[in-house]
């Protein structure tokens, strides 16, 4: 072969993984083009993307590796890391993932891409893993109210600081309290948001809480130092004080310990991680969050309730407005978006697969093996910091240096306090074998001390470190569902007959507006669960974890040049974090310039709900910026409001493309008015999908953005998260984002304080983004986003005769989504955006998003993994669709009994023996030859929202409902 022959085959390879990421084959550009009456590629960008802001040039990245390249140099990177035994704790914590959990829900494409179950008639088994995680939660915190995850426990905390305030009617106080013995991480994550919030902080003893006027205080049960003490009296006291009291737990402790709930606090949170998460050098992992039932009205993030649906049946929804704070925008006091599903659900369904008496072994072992390190070292005379512990123990008196010297040898890291203490957390995978080599290493060879006959010593005399008002009497998890799936034949059948009742990309395109349901490769996603990637702990050393920095440096790289910005902050593990930490980099910058006093945000009317509520938390005063009637940012508008506070105008906030998805042609324009005004420009990055290749946010304009990488880099969204937000920042800003007190990081300000608890988010998912880009290359990306372009306006060509398409650009094309008008329709006709959406369902598809950001209409985008089969079977729904709104039009069918309203169909309806319809079974269920020939089954009939918020229930019902 010669030498010209063997790169073409090498091209041709390299080529693969772009052809297999995007959808349509060249013959199918071709058909689309043909349709928008155009013949290159180029003819639809030059009339999409403005000329003034097109980058002109191919991104200075790799070419494009194959899927085997990129695995094997990925593999080398992760060989740099070096898994060690890991005592750290400090909130991380090794555990056993079950084997069938790994395969049949982490590994399975049907439950990690899936979308946020908004649509509760096809996300029922995800609502019913996340009931299970929010009863776990309940049981074992002994609160009334739990909700379906946050982000980390830092953060989690940091909400409850905010719920504190609010919720606490008799305080007039605006200092908050925070005990000295709180994870570091969770403290530092406080500082920040308290800072915004404009709250005072103090720290100090637990025990002198009673001694301070405060709204609300933190404490941590067991202590980062692993004290367990009866924290009932202290928490009377602050209730007789009017002082609201959160608790951050650990749950496997509560499976011994008292519960919270009963001990007087308000508030619980924590981190589900050590329940079969890995700790992935710091995430993702679920938080829980649990408050008593008189806080339910102001929770913040998403809460499973249950309800009923159209035939009587229960079903599940997320319940209450509540669940996201961010849609009461610039009043909002939360931005949560994200939930952390995926990772609840495993936490769920490790609590199912052992059920109470699995864990009370699991924790049980812990204790033990703890109880007999504390009771060796006190016979070799070491010291205890504490005289109680659940699995932590804090040696002091010691010499740290002399036994950092002997656990570097043998591959084991501890923790090391400021002071010169030791600490040493064990868990689940720890064993007695393990045990015996801490005594080697903490007490030298020849320590004299054998593990058997201390445990022997330790049953004989009961030795347990948990002190008798602190141990737990109430049972558990005794609910059916976490007594039944004991053996892997039962456990697997469940987790299959829930993946089978949830619609995900697996099945479907899932065609949603402005939340990007692209493509998450297999090969992307191999890495994520490699042990040295998944088993790293967040705070390990720096020389045992160059692979991840080495990864993650990449991977910033290759972001800063698709985004033109000159730096990257990883610490954000959400897309509105990430807004929230870009906000907080600008505040910074101007304070340290002199021009803290700035604090107005321009935001347009048609902005994510998210972008106001990120406002709302640093103290920014929202001026809302008017759309003309062509759905652009109305320019006079935006001029005369930011002379009008051009020496308050801290900010603006634009997406871009628009909301309303189109390519704005004066967005230089908007950026350079704010910057002339004296303001900074934030540029969402949720539309960072129709941009890639073709043009840059930090060329034209931008300040900062976030990105969404669980949108336009891959990363799966998981039936509602994981998720991830880095920023993008230019220069000035830089020192100002997001530092972290356990690991800083180089060249940001020291009392820059995080975001999250962890320094790089949740890092363990940053390999599917880094192989996405490596395997497509400059070209690759650039012409994913070209077709997702080509998509999206193919989709408004087939759909513009049946339903109008409300928004275009200039040259009367869309971005990478279109916006369809339901309001003529159903002021004609009596049917409803969400008539359509449901009805849809029996075609098999997920809805479009319904009513944002304008009421009343449905926003479509294909992305580019999409092929024009799968468009073009899309568009045959709807368009039949609008055929059977023609019938209702036309009063062939009422209004009150017709496949739209009655929609979605279930086997139940068909097997009705009385079918009183104006149309047959068939049409109902099986409406086009493509759905009889793969049928998806809601598995309910349309849940009834308003039922299930009068009648609010989030735990699980009886085992006989689900039987129904």
């Amino acid at each position: 072969m010669s030498l010209e022959t063997r790169r073409l085959a090498e091209l041709a390879d390299h080529d693969a993984f772009i052809k297999r990421h995007n959808g349509p084959s060249q013959d199918d550009v071709a058909t689309m083009l043909k349709a928008l009456n155009m013949q290159h590629m180029e003819d639809l960008i030059e009339q999409t993307v403005p000329s003034d802001i097109r980058l002109g040039r191919e991104l200075a990245l790799d070419d494009p590796r194959s899927e085997a390249e990129a695995l094997e140099y990925l593999a080398q990177l992760a060989r740099q890391n070096r898994v060690t035994k890991s005592y750290i704790g400090q909130g991380y914590y090794g555990t056993h993932m079950p084997a069938v959990i790994q395969r049949n829900v982490l590994e399975n494409p049907g439950w990690y891409t899936a979308y946020t179950p908004y649509q509760p008639e096809i996300s029922q088994g995800r609502l019913e893993g996340l009931l299970n995680f929010q009863q776990v939660v309940m049981d074992l915190t002994g609160m009334e109210l739990a909700n379906a995850s946050l982000l980390d426990e830092a953060t989690a905390a940091a909400e409850a600081m905010a719920l504190c305030k609010r919720g606490n009617k008799r305080s007039k106080s605006n200092v908050f309290f925070v005990a000295d013995d709180v994870f570091p991480q969770t403290l530092d994550v406080i500082k920040t948001r308290a800072e915004f919030f404009g709250f005072d902080l103090i720290t100090g003893p637990a025990e002198e809480l009673a001694n301070h006027d405060v709204f609300g205080a933190l404490v941590q049960y067991p202590s980062a130092s692993g004290e367990v003490r009866d924290l009932a009296p202290l928490l009377s006291a602050a209730a007789e004080r009017n002082i609201m009291t959160c608790v951050a737990s650990d749950l496997l402790s509560l499976v011994l310990l008292k519960e919270p709930g009963q001990l007087g606090a308000d508030i619980v949170v924590g981190n589900s991680q050590r329940f079969g998460v890995p700790m992935g050098f710091g995430g993702p992992h679920a938080a829980f969050f649990a408050t008593s039932d008189k806080l339910k009205r102001s929770i913040p993030g998403r809460i499973i309730g249950v309800s009923k649906d159209s035939r009587g049946n229960t079903a599940l929804r997320m319940a209450m407005q509540t669940r996201e704070q961010h849609i009461r925008r610039e009043k909002a006091t939360s931005n949560i978006c994200t939930a952390q599903a995926l990772l609840a659900n495993i936490a769920g369904f490790y609590a199912t697969y052992h059920g109470a008496e699995g864990l009370r072994k699991i924790a049980g072992r812990v204790h033990r093996l703890a109880t007999l390190l504390a009771e060796g070292l006190k016979q070799a005379s070491v010291s205890l910091a504490h005289d109680s512990w659940f699995d932590t123990l804090r040696l002091t008196g010691v010499d740290a240096g002399k036994i950092h010297g002997r656990a570097m040898t043998h591959d084991i890291n501890l923790h090391y306090f400021a002071n010169g203490d030791v600490g040493i957390s064990l868990d689940e995978t720890t064993t007695a074998h393990d045990v015996a080599t801490l005594f080697d290493v903490l007490l030298g060879d020849e320590h004299g001390l054998a593990v058997a006959v201390l445990d022997e010593q330790v049953v004989a005399n009961g030795a347990s470190g948990i002190p008798a008002a602190c141990q737990r009497e109430s049972d558990f998890l005794s609910h059916p569902t976490f007594n039944r799936y004991r053996s892997e034949t039962e456990m697997l059948r469940y987790l299959k007959r829930l993946e089978n009742k949830d619609l995900s990309l697996a099945h479907a395109m899932i065609p949603l507006g402005s939340c990007t349901m692209k493509l998450n490769a297999t090969s992307e996603m191999i890495p994520v669960s490699w042990p040295s990637f998944a088993h790293l702990h967040p705070f390990a050393p720096r020389d045992q974890v160059a692979g991840y920095h080495q990864m993650i440096d990449e991977l910033s790289a290759f972001l800063v040049e698709v985004t033109g910005y000159d730096h990257l902050s990883m610490q954000p593990n959400s897309g509105a974090q990430g807004e929230y930490a870009g906000l907080v980099a600008i505040r910074r910058y101007q304070a340290a310039q002199g021009e803290g006093h700035r604090d107005v945000c321009l935001i347009p009317s048609s902005a994510h709900g998210t972008n106001p509520a990120s406002a709302a938390m640093v103290q920014m005063k929202v001026v809302v910026v008017e759309c003309d009637q062509n759905g652009n940012i109305d320019m006079a508008d935006l001029r005369a409001k930011a002379e009008q506070h051009r020496d308050q105008l801290s900010a603006i906030m634009l997406t871009y493309p628009s909301t309303h998805g189109v390519f704005e042609t004066s967005v230089r324009e908007a950026c350079k008015i704010v910057h002339d005004n004296g303001g900074q420009v934030y540029i969402d990055g949720a539309n960072m999908n129709a941009q890639v290749g073709l043009t840059r946010p930090g060329d034209f304009g931008g300040d900062v953005s976030h990105l969404n990488l669980h949108k336009t880099f891959c990363i799966p969204h998981g039936g509602g998260g994981p998720g991830m937000g880095p920023i993008g920042v230019k220069a000035h800003l830089a020192p100002y984002v997001s530092n972290h007190v356990v690991t800083p990081i180089n060249g940001v300000n020291a009392e820059s304080g995080a975001v999250s608890a962890a320094a790089f988010g949740s890092a363990s998912i940053l390999p599917i983004s880094w192989a996405y880009i490596k395997m497509m290359g400059a070209r690759g990306l650039r012409e994913a986003t070209e077709l997702a372009i080509l998509n999206a306006n193919y989709i408004a060509k087939r759909l513009e005769a049946a339903f109008p398409i409300l928004y275009r650009g200039q040259n009367g094309t869309v971005a990478h989504e279109c916006i369809i008008d339901i309001r003529p329709l159903k002021a004609a006709s009596g049917i409803s955006e969400e008539d359509i959406a449901k009805r849809l369902m029996d075609y098999g598809f997920h809805a479009p998003t319904m009513s944002f950001p304008v009421p009343g209409t449905l926003m479509i985008e294909p992305t580019e993994s999409e092929s024009l089969y799968e468009i073009d079977r899309f568009c045959d729904a709807m368009i039949a669709i609008r055929d059977e709104i023609a019938r209702v039009e036309s009063g062939e069918w009422p209004l009150d009994n017709n496949p739209l309203v009655n929609a979605p169909h279930t086997q139940a309806d068909l097997m009705d023996s009385d079918w009183q319809r104006p149309y047959d079974r068939q049409l109902a269920a099986f409406p086009t030859a493509a759905v009889q020939a793969a049928k998806y089954w809601p598995a309910v009939n349309r849940v009834d929202n308003v039922f299930g918020d009068r009648q609010l229930i989030c735990s699980c019902p009886s085992i006989d409902e689900y039987r129904n």
